[in-house]
């Protein structure tokens, strides 16, 4: 059974940082994908960054230049860098790993909370 564990939410005032970290539990097989996705109450989860195993890397473009995300493959790790953080940041930030062997499936965490204060 895959986990999926995120940290480093909280709270950060317009203009700061926060780092957000993922690690998957439970197989020691790599995920083809792993990303970050965020909702926003009213709207979709949407894409907020994505990596590849290949290191392909995938931004939303209201993030471009603002968050980086990286990947440590020895713990199938990835984190997410997130800069010069605006309220429109402010939401529940979910993990997401993609398998296409072993573990074969969609996988989620169960989100850890991102606010920014004007």
């Amino acid at each position: 059974q895959v986990r999926l564990v995120e940290s480093g939410g909280g709270l950060v005032q317009a203009g700061g940082s926060l780092r957000l970290s993922c690690s998957a539990s439970g197989t020691r097989i790599g995920a083809k994908t792993m990303g970050w996705y965020r909702q926003i109450p009213g709207k979709q989860r949407e894409l907020v960054a994505s990596i590849t195993n290949g290191d392909r890397t995938n931004y939303a473009d209201f993030v471009k230049g603002r968050f980086t995300i990286s990947r440590l493959y020895a713990k199938n790790t990835i984190y997410l860098q997130m800069s010069s953080l605006q309220p429109e940041d402010t939401g529940t930030y979910y993990c997401n790993a993609q398998f296409i062997v072993g573990p074969i499936g969609n996988h989620w965490g169960q989100g850890t909370q991102v606010t920014v204060s004007s």
